[in-house]
């Protein structure tokens, strides 16, 4: 797959760099600042969504420019076990932001107080709040690491 004559792969991964550290920032301002909750439940799972879409589109040009290029499987190795991680961690990922925006409560910005969510059981509030900060840590770490392994097939 080509963009203007240049392998999509490329050019699509800048999309996944910027969109998964936005998703994760916001899961875990969602996770940890829960006055604000009302906020950034919905760009954070717009986000999420944007993100899994780079995240796949990104993982799948890369396995069609290494159709094009077998020669380079041997190389891209690290790098694309590193990406097939990291696309099943933003899968799970967008689960747990899903599971939260609809469990974890939260006040409302009316001043009428509707639309705030009630709450749930604290230990399933905690658990959630838990798992969105360390999928948001991790996400971001693959996402460096994923990044760094093909920086440096391409920079040496």
């Amino acid at each position: 797959m080509e963009i203007n004559g240049l392998p999509a792969h490329p050019l699509i991964i800048h999309a996944a760099v910027v969109l998964i550290p936005i998703a994760a920032v916001l899961a875990a301002i969602y996770a940890v600042v829960p006055r604000w909750r009302w906020y950034t439940r919905w760009p954070m799972v717009g986000f999420s969504f944007a993100a899994l879409a780079a995240v796949m589109f990104a993982y799948f040009s890369g396995k069609d420019f290494l159709e094009e290029r077998p020669e380079l499987k041997s190389i891209i190795q690290p790098h694309q076990e590193r990406a097939q991680i990291l696309f099943w961690l933003t899968i799970v990922f967008v689960l747990v932001v899903l599971i939260s925006a609809v469990a974890l409560g939260g006040p409302s910005s009316l001043a009428s107080g509707r639309g705030a969510r009630g709450r749930h059981a604290p230990i399933i509030e905690w658990f959630l709040m838990v798992m969105l900060v360390i999928f948001a840590v991790s996400l971001i770490l693959m996402t460096f690491q994923t990044g760094e392994a093909g920086a440096r097939l391409v920079w040496g």
